[in-house]
């Protein structure tokens, strides 16, 4: 099979979220354009996200959500591209939708409902898709000539929105960032992120005897701490709150975890004394945290007192296990890297990017846009606010 047409005045390559939203927009324009994805269907991480409901956006978008080398980088075309905007076209499309924690927008139904509105958006505008379509070369003249396995293109302007690495099981590549570096730019170091932690010291035995179990904790490593739930697997650790420190842990750091945020452990032991003096350390305890998990607790830190009542624990030693309860300190291994990972931090190097218009600075009328980009938000709808703020911002310099 070959393309029918091969000369476009836009080509994009890669049929996720910030593709298909930018190939609908420059297409409106009046634009020949065409999408090209190398896997069999568009949109497949779109279908996959938020349990299949699709974490579409935040209410609370700002840059402090994102990470990148130029922490001002994003700044320009998440004004440009909110997330009101992005609410307001799924509104126009009557898709049910509904607010959870943090901000956190998902569709009452189906993901389905915003890759077909991403489709029908493509289909209004004139874009053609093209799935199965693998690119072996790109040269550049005076536009842009594409091999593919169907044929040869031409495009005036090419846009990159091919994403990054997380999620092999998707046949995710490299490709962005060997175009990047095909004429020019840099790119930062990429490595897994929003992703579990994975143990093999004695925790890991722990994880695995508690896995299923969720519980809000703070987790911190330096300067960043989050608080929502953990949850404990066979393999370590997940849960949004280790999603979200994954982003700024470093190998080789430990996490600490305090169990009972807004909670004086060591207040409340010194009152229970007063008020609970019969009750044991273990009875306190499971008023508080899962059973299994403070028993597992007592196995390693206060064995010889779980059985005592609080009035027989010495003030001191209350003390100390309050201290390891509100900052139990534990040291992953490694993140389950790239095979669980929801984005992959690093990328396109911004410095060589435009901030307003998403242009490579090295090669006139080439694009980067979405997860190849050196930009990546927290979890909670951030990510794909990337993708739909930066295809805006390449959109409307290409119309």
């Amino acid at each position: 099979m070959t393309l029918a047409e091969n000369d476009y005045d836009v080509i994009i390559i890669g049929g996720g979220a910030s593709g298909l939203f930018c190939a609908s927009l420059i297409g409106q324009c009046g634009s020949r354009v065409l999408v090209i994805e190398h896997t069999s269907k568009v949109g497949k991480k779109i279908l996959m996200s938020g349990g299949g409901r699709c974490n579409f956006t935040n209410l609370q978008v700002e840059a402090d959500n994102y990470i990148c080398a130029n922490p001002h980088f994003c700044k320009s075309a998440l004004n440009g591209y909110t997330q009101w905007d992005f609410i307001a076209l799924v509104d126009s499309y009557a898709i049910k939708w509904h607010e959870r924690d943090h901000g956190q927008l998902f569709c009452d139904d189906s993901a389905r409902e915003i890759l077909d509105m991403l489709l029908s958006e493509c289909g209004k505008a004139g874009v053609k898709i093209e799935t199965r379509c693998e690119v072996t070369q790109i040269t550049a003249d005076e536009g842009y000539t594409i091999e593919t396995g169907k044929g040869t293109l031409t495009s005036n302007k090419l846009v990159i929105a091919t994403g990054g690495l997380s999620i092999p099981t998707m046949n995710t590549t490299p490709f962005g960032y060997q175009v990047a570096e095909q004429f020019g730019m840099r790119i930062k170091s990429t490595r897994a992120g929003l992703v579990p932690f994975m143990f093999s010291d004695w925790f890991r035995e722990m994880s695995e005897e508690l896995s299923g179990i969720a519980i809000e904790v703070t987790i911190s490593t330096g300067k960043h701490a989050f608080t929502e739930n953990i949850l404990f697997t066979h393999r370590g650790l997940s849960g949004p709150a280790v999603l979200q420190l994954s982003n700024y842990w470093e190998p080789g750091e430990p996490v600490r975890i305090d169990l009972l945020p807004g909670d004086n452990l060591e207040h409340s032991f010194l009152e229970d004394k007063q008020t609970n003096p019969k009750s044991s350390l273990r009875q306190l305890l499971i008023q508080k945290l899962p059973k299994k998990l403070v028993d597992l607790l007592a196995q390693r830190y206060w064995k010889d007192e779980t059985a005592l009542s609080i009035t027989e624990i010495p003030n001191r030693r209350l003390a100390e296990i309050a201290q390891t309860l509100h900052h139990w300190e534990l040291k992953p291994a490694s993140t389950e890297g790239y095979r669980t990972a929801e984005v992959t931090l690093g990328g396109v190097d911004t410095d060589d990017l435009s901030s307003k218009t998403m242009e490579s600075k090295t090669q006139s009328g080439l694009y980067f846009i979405g997860e190849v980009v050196d930009v990546t938000g927290h979890l909670g709808g951030y990510n794909f606010q990337w993708a739909w703020s930066s295809a805006y911002a390449a959109a409307k310099d290409l119309c």
